[in-house]
């Protein structure tokens, strides 16, 4: 089956690519999750657009991609979330989660499709995740989830 892909999807591609894959594989992930829609003639339209805004908010050159590098690795994120005694989360860490807490501790602010955690964050500790800043820069970031000062207090 022949799709457009509305964001970029790791070993597929990115984001107003047009791309053949398994017509099980688009109509029960891809579709369903808006990682892409069905091709058609008339969503050459939606190519250019698509290509458009990615250009729009991607990290242009490499020397950008290298910077932001710098400063993620520099910014120390810790993320206050509720446990249970033995240190295991409710639900877990999402990239959202760990996009808006390397904001809040002052670092640059970063796309959530753009993190990999590799595995879930489901304890307490320090977790080290990627970001995707360009096709050839990958940033590491280490995370450290802790406990919030209010359950602290008990």
């Amino acid at each position: 089956m022949k799709i457009i892909l509305t964001h970029e999807v790791s070993g597929l591609g990115a984001a107003g690519d047009v791309v053949d894959v398994k017509d099980g594989y688009a109509r029960n992930y891809l579709i369903p999750r808006k990682f892409a829609i069905r091709w058609t003639k008339g969503g050459e339209k939606d190519v250019e657009q698509i290509r458009r805004a990615r250009k729009i908010h991607e990290i242009q050159t490499i020397e950008q991609a290298n910077q932001v590098k710098a400063q993620l690795e520099g910014v120390k994120v810790r993320l206050a979330v509720r446990s249970g005694d033995a240190g295991r989360l409710f639900g877990s860490v999402t990239p959202a989660d760990v996009a808006s807490a390397i904001k809040a501790a002052g670092g640059p602010e970063v796309d959530k499709r753009r993190i990999e955690l590799g595995s879930p964050i489901k304890t307490l500790g320090a977790h080290e995740t990627s970001v995707r800043l360009h096709p050839e820069v990958d940033a590491k970031v280490s995370v450290e989830v802790v406990v919030p000062c209010e359950i602290c207090s008990r």
